[in-house]
């Protein structure tokens, strides 16, 4: 390689590197800050990593959730209040140790869960940053596939002063998850803080869904993203489906200070509401993370549930709840 090639490569190199940082930026709604990110990825980095032992950890089953870590309550209404309790609380805390709440939520019926009235409200949004756990990569206006819409006319607007980081609209994955990585960890350790180990970011909750299948954000069943390991990335494109998604990976699920796990309701379709997808995600020996990914939280989240979704774990987890 002659010398003129090679100075061609690293002004070529630099130029990249330093191309591929931009400030964060707000745009700012009726009540809430919305965070934007800037239009250039913050650094090419693979989405996907896998380790030889999570390869072997994939294969088994972990033990079943300890009986204390599973909260039975009488319905639906039960279950919404002390998702809402937990909130109160956990913000209060955040607060008070470290001056801010880094919150995660999904989608689905949770949404519906904080929509009621939550304690002292006033006192913590504004002091604030939510980011969502999955988000199908469609416009943040969109009131039928955007989490983001569902959210603002569910509580978002209710909830003066906080901030939300959302995407920037468009049905790329890759691109939506390279950029939604990169708002993360511009955040600053003061409003999201990393493990000092791992590099994780911590957040200080984490709400998550479980579908009838399993998943756990946009982690589905066999599929790779649910493998993927602390050194891989934090936020991941799914294109099983169309509008493609992105989601946080499991090991930044996990890597929240308290991970609550949320099930209740019945309806035509499962008039059991969601007893067996708790039982495969709790108790089941028979189900891994590539079968069914919600065991993946079974050592770290408190799982809150009606007493339908709870009537196939076993006695143990429901005499004297």
């Amino acid at each position: 390689m002659n010398l003129h090639k090679v100075i061609y490569l690293l002004c070529t190199s630099f130029f990249c590197v330093v191309s591929s940082f931009s400030p964060l930026h707000f745009t700012t709604t009726s009540t809430c800050s919305r965070i934007a990110s800037p239009k250039t990825p913050f650094k090419k980095f693979p989405f996907f990593s896998t380790s030889s032992s999570t390869s072997k950890e994939h294969l088994s089953s972990p033990p079943p959730t300890p009986v204390e870590k599973v909260v039975v309550l009488k319905d639906a209404d039960a279950v919404g209040n002390k998702i809402r309790e937990i909130v109160s609380q956990e913000a209060k805390r955040a607060i008070q140790e470290r001056g801010h709440f880094a919150l995660a939520i999904p989608g689905g019926s949770i949404l519906k869960m904080l929509a009621g009235e939550i304690s002292d409200q006033k006192e913590w949004t504004c002091k604030t940053t939510i980011a969502y756990v999955n988000h199908k990569c469609v416009s943040m206006d969109d009131e039928t596939l955007a989490t983001h819409a569902k959210a603002r006319k569910l509580f978002l607007d209710g909830w003066d002063g906080v901030k939300v980081v959302v995407m920037n609209n468009s049905n790329d994955g890759d691109k939506e998850a390279r950029e939604y990585e990169e708002q993360l960890r511009s955040l600053g350790e003061d409003i999201l803080p990393q493990s000092v180990d791992s590099g994780l970011p911590i957040f200080d909750l984490a709400l998550i869904g479980v579908g009838d299948d399993g998943h756990i954000g946009s982690l589905y069943p066999n599929r790779e993203e649910v493998l993927v390991t602390s050194d891989g990335s934090w936020v991941l494109p799914v294109a099983m489906k169309d509008p493609p998604s992105i989601t946080l990976s499991l090991p930044v699920m996990t890597n929240a200070k308290k991970v609550v796990v949320a099930a209740c309701g019945v309806s035509e379709k499962y008039p059991q509401g969601k007893s067996d997808g708790m039982r495969r995600a709790i108790v089941a020996d028979d189900e891994t993370l590539v079968t069914f990914p919600a065991v993946g939280l079974r050592d770290v989240a408190t799982w809150v549930m009606d007493e339908m979704a709870a009537s196939k774990l076993g006695e143990e987890y429901i005499v004297g709840k």
